[in-house]
């Protein structure tokens, strides 16, 4: 990963601390190991910026806090180094937030911005730096891995959701699962369909799930709820499938 970083553009260095500690990710290592970095006095960099997915989500506000700083989340838009857009309502609308912290600890919407651009001339130098003692108040048991021959579901670029509309979970499996595997797409579903229990938690996309932005959007029996639509309205082609003609 380091090396594949070193060869995006606007990269200057790559720094990278090497331990077993950071295996899983455990957002109390992460925040110490980050906090030493930026306070070791050799630093100058004032942004940090977190995926907002699920491993950002526990990390940056942990770091803030740290840091004695406000968290931004979310972010869609940079404007200047201290000026950011992020989504606010289910994504109605779009706050515009200032911070003049002395650190910026950001959280970015993905599928808000292009993917990075990989050059062929040129490598940014890569350096490892101290890693320090992992935290006494977290100790990792276990871990269960849902394994899939389906795309990743926020980088899929096609994704087939089911809603609460389909029926139940049979007729989720033999519409929705069905249709994806004859596509080569992710599956989704939106939170009614998953508190009916017709499609894991992992699936549900929306405010309260994941942000996806494919190419090609297909929703079976959803009503389009503003708390889904905030999680795939910036989808390339939605097809909508609904016997209800005042659905979204």
């Amino acid at each position: 990963i380091a090396v594949k970083a070193s060869h995006i553009q606007g990269i200057s260095t790559v720094f990278v601390a090497d331990s077993p500690l950071f295996e899983h990710l455990l957002a109390e290592n992460v925040e110490k190991q980050i906090s030493y970095f930026l306070n070791s006095g050799k630093n100058h960099y004032q942004s940090i910026l977190f995926p907002a997915s699920s491993f950002g989500k526990n990390c940056a506000p942990r770091l803030a806090a740290k840091l004695d700083v406000s968290q931004i989340s979310d972010i869609t838009r940079v404007i200047d180094q201290h000026t950011f857009e992020r989504p606010i309502y289910a994504g109605n609308a779009i706050a515009t937030v200032h911070s003049d912290d002395e650190y910026k600890v950001i959280t970015v919407r993905p599928t808000s911005f292009a993917a990075a651009v990989a050059e062929d001339e040129g490598k940014a130098p890569i350096e490892f730096t101290e890693v320090v003692l992992g935290s006494d108040q977290v100790k990792f048991i276990s871990q269960h891995v849902n394994k899939s021959n389906r795309p990743d579901l926020q980088s899929a670029r096609v994704v087939v959701s089911g809603g609460r509309g389909v029926g139940s979970a049979q007729a989720f499996k033999e519409l929705v699962d069905n249709l994806a595997d004859k596509l080569g797409a992710a599956v989704g579903a939106s939170r009614a369909a998953v508190d009916a229990g017709y499609a894991p938690n992992d699936y549900q996309i929306g405010q309260t799930g994941k942000i996806v932005a494919p190419q090609l959007y297909i929703a079976l029996g959803i009503s389009g709820a503003i708390q889904h639509l905030a999680g795939m309205k910036e989808s390339g082609v939605i097809v909508a499938i609904n016997k209800d003609p005042d659905a979204p």
